[in-house]
């Protein structure tokens, strides 16, 4: 499986981006897909997954994030609404087999792209 992340940018607080993932390799509506984040400094975690039929999230970012998919396309996304500063981080795309695979961090990995957020 090959992924490309897309999207990313310098927002102001408060302020919303959308990143893409396109996939490539594999039946992509067969594979959970996910985000995680690495802010400088600090260790890659775990944003949120996407299965075929359910969806995860980090506390972190509950209610402000939604990941979803088009598997027509291949794309997974991230729409991050309410930015905060602290949501600044390089995201990768990642995916795997399965959920578990993918929130684990042992899928699949796509290069980041850069999230700043402005307060």
């Amino acid at each position: 499986v090959q992924l490309q992340a897309f999207g990313g940018g310098l927002v102001q607080a408060g302020g919303s981006l959308r990143l893409s993932c396109a996939a490539s390799g594999r039946t992509f509506s067969n594979y959970a897909m996910g985000w995680f984040r690495q802010a400088p400094g600090k260790e890659r975690e775990f944003v949120s997954a996407i299965g075929r039929y359910s969806t995860d999230y980090a506390e972190s970012v509950k209610g402000r994030f939604t990941i979803s998919r088009d598997n027509a396309k291949n794309t997974v996304y991230l729409q991050m609404n309410s930015l905060k500063p602290e949501d600044t981080a390089v995201y990768y795309c990642t995916g795997g087999g399965l959920m578990a695979t993918v929130v684990a961090g042992q899928g699949y990995w796509g290069q980041g792209t850069q999230v700043t957020v402005s307060s």
